[in-house]
């Protein structure tokens, strides 16, 4: 019986990939660890203001100031956890990342700065009256309301990524030339992330798709990059399993 929901989005190429969603259980683990780092911050905080509060406390109007901006970082430190995180760790806060859970876009590529500022303003929304486990349990694509907003899904992150993945022997000696040319520096960690999300996901495409996707990866790295083929029918595949290589030792696992 599978009792996790799965769901297919669509590429900007125009191919399906499948991912499965989080359900409400891992999703609320996280969460829960989430408000825990947070309610650590927020101790310190206090212990911090309060005794900032006494120093100043017979200073006229001060202590008025002081309150005001410890509500205003108090705000602050709740919105910005989850912003920080989720784009330091492309979809990811501590909490997500124990519970092994993303969020991504509807069209499956990461999320960025606005989605996770959309998310997090609108978490507050969510948690009165338990409105975002409402919309998780009532909606097709398990999404609360800043999901909805933000065009956004949570899903359940791939078990062992590195092991998942086949590379070809021949990739290695690839990688070693695409490495002298120092020019894959160039790519940021996003386009590592869509280099390995590409690998793990290949076996799964039709062979059309995995033509198609390979094909517009491989120029899509060459145009950051400013490589060029050597060769007017390369194999796009082998190419970008070298430049993952490559990446794993820049940016790691």
């Amino acid at each position: 019986m599978q009792y996790l929901k799965r769901v297919k989005s669509r590429t900007p190429e125009s191919v399906e990939l499948e991912f499965t969603l989080a359900g409400v259980g891992s999703r609320a683990l996280a969460l829960l660890i989430d408000y825990l780092l947070w309610m650590v911050i927020l101790t310190v905080l206090l212990t911090v203001f309060g005794f900032l509060y006494y120093l100043v406390a017979k200073i006229d109007g001060a202590a008025k100031w002081i309150i005001s901006i410890q509500l205003l970082i108090f705000f602050v430190v709740y919105v910005g956890y989850f912003i920080f995180f989720e784009t330091l760790w492309q979809g990811q806060t501590p909490g997500k990342r124990y519970a092994k859970i993303r969020v991504i876009r509807d069209d499956g590529r990461n999320a960025g700065l606005q989605q996770a500022i959309m998310r997090s303003l609108l978490r507050t929304v969510d948690d009165v009256f338990s409105l975002g486990l409402i919309l998780i349990l009532f909606t097709k694509q398990e999404k609360r309301l800043g999901d909805l907003v933000a065009g956004t899904i949570v899903i359940q992150e791939a078990q062992n990524s590195n092991q998942e993945i086949s590379i070809d022997p021949a990739a290695q000696e690839l990688a070693d030339v695409l490495a002298k040319t120092g020019r894959l520096a160039a790519l940021t960690p996003d386009n590592f992330a869509a280099v390995r999300r590409y690998l793990q996901r290949y076996p799964t495409l039709s062979k059309a798709a995995q033509l198609t996707v390979s094909e517009n990866l491989h120029q899509e790295i060459l145009s950051v990059t400013g490589l060029y083929p050597k060769t007017d029918n390369p194999n796009y595949h082998l190419f970008i399993q070298a430049v993952y290589l490559v990446c794993l030792q820049q940016y790691g696992g």
